[in-house]
């Protein structure tokens, strides 16, 4: 798989062929960052998770 092709995760999910982003043309992607808003809210989640993680391990 290229780095510089980006797929959609909602239509190569249960795939096993990886589907191409449409980019502009679909509603999933957010132009101000370049990115599909599906990897946005997965990588906000993993941010919010890691700093739990860590807070939880500067408790004990």
């Amino acid at each position: 798989m290229a780095k510089d092709i980006p797929y959609c995760p909602l239509m190569s999910a249960g795939s096993d062929i990886d589907k191409v982003c449409t980019l502009d043309s679909c509603a999933w992607y957010v132009p101000s960052v370049r990115k599909c808003s599906m990897y946005m809210l997965a990588y906000n989640a993993l941010l919010e998770t890691t700093a739990k993680q860590k807070a939880a391990q500067q408790r004990r």
